[in-house]
């Protein structure tokens, strides 16, 4: 079992900063592949920025391309979204989510992945 607890959030104008820190309960995070979500009122949940536990590679919804930028330090089993330029349109409650993977898994879809291991969200919300 890993327990995630994500914090950093809160209310922030348009144009500023903010970073969002995914804290695991877990020692062997490192052999996890980590995505940040989203969900908005009366919207879906969608996928935000994802790393990949093998090779630190990267991936971003084409809204934060450029924006947002999502790392990990697993000595601290802790990953990071920073987010940049924030926008009105990125208020949302923010949700890290964690999968163990393996070599064989390296090339895993992780935009649409079922991540096993969800934390409570963390509300971020950007006045215009």
């Amino acid at each position: 079992q890993v327990q995630l607890v994500e914090s950093g959030g809160g209310l922030v104008q348009a144009g500023g900063s903010l970073r969002l820190t995914c804290a695991a309960s877990r020692r062997s995070f490192s052999r996890y592949d980590v995505g940040w979500f989203r969900q908005a009122p009366g919207k879906e949940r969608e996928f935000v920025a994802a790393i990949r536990w093998s090779d630190d590679a990267t991936e971003y919804a084409d809204s934060v391309k450029g924006r947002f930028t999502i790392s990990r330090d697993d000595a601290k089993n802790t990953a990071y979204l920073q987010m940049n330029s924030l926008k009105a349109e990125d208020t949302a409650v923010y949700y890290c989510a964690a999968d163990l993977s393996s070599l064989f898994q390296r090339n895993r879809d992780l935009r649409t992945l079922d991540y096993d291991y969800w934390g409570q969200g963390t509300q971020v919300t950007v006045s215009s």
